[in-house]
């Protein structure tokens, strides 16, 4: 598979809301031997990436936008069923996302991986008030709280979630993980947030939840108490 050929054709059908191409091209692209996997990661990550930075940059219209993340949703949706199942982690991941429909659309189809590589996930969406995911937090007792968002509004409010976390410290064994755009335009803002993992894409976080289990924030990394302790040591 040439990736960015693909990439680049599926961009086209998807802005002019071609359904009949896209169609045939995912089809085309199955035929050829490429796995469900690849397909979601390789071409269909890449091309909502390139969806996102576009509209962002004022660069796409809303009603192309509009075509695309449709046309986007129904194929993520269809090519979720072909995924190789693996067998049960004995792991639990409670994810939320940002708000908008490009996210929510990020959000499932990560969701779909992380949950076909053996987890058992619960994905909340965006929109979803600040005290309640801390109230599902402490009901469900997860092993890993995912948040991914694309918009930089999103940043602060997940780094007063964390604080929120880490201060009742209702799950002292959760590991919090974070991914998507906002993340990967920003280097170094997963760390200063306090989060303890993070990835610029499905297969990086597929990998880092597997590899790094235990990984979690250094003290210096959380926000947790940094002004007290700021605050401690002007008075010493």
């Amino acid at each position: 598979m040439n990736q960015e050929n693909v990439v680049s054709r599926l961009f086209e059908m998807l802005v002019t809301g071609d359904r009949g191409g896209v169609r045939a091209l995912v089809e085309e692209t199955v035929e050829a031997g490429v796995t469900a996997e690849d397909l979601a990661i390789e071409v269909y990550w890449p091309t909502l990436e390139m969806i996102n930075s576009l509209f962002r940059a004022d660069q796409l219209s809303t009603l192309a936008h509009h075509y695309a993340i449709r046309l986007l949703r129904g194929v993520v949706d269809r090519v979720q069923a072909r995924y190789t199942q693996k067998s049960r982690r004995a792991r639990t991941i409670l994810m939320f996302c940002g708000s908008s429909e490009a996210d929510e659309l990020a959000g499932q189809l990560v969701a779909d991986l992380v949950e076909a590589d053996g987890y058992e996930i619960w994905f909340g969406g965006g929109g979803v008030a600040a005290d309640e995911i801390l109230a599902e937090v402490g009901a469900r007792n997860p092993d890993v709280l995912l948040m991914f968002a694309s918009a930089p509004g999103d940043a602060p409010h997940i780094r007063r979630l964390i604080d929120t976390v880490r201060t009742i410290d209702a799950c002292p064994d959760l590991q919090i993980a974070v991914g998507g755009g906002v993340f990967n335009r920003a280097a170094g803002l997963a760390e200063e947030i306090g989060a303890d993992l993070w990835a610029s894409d499905p297969r990086e976080l597929l990998s880092r939840l597997d590899a790094e289990p235990q990984r979690r924030a250094t003290a210096d990394q959380r926000t947790v108490g940094r002004h007290r302790r700021s605050s401690k040591s002007a008075a010493a």
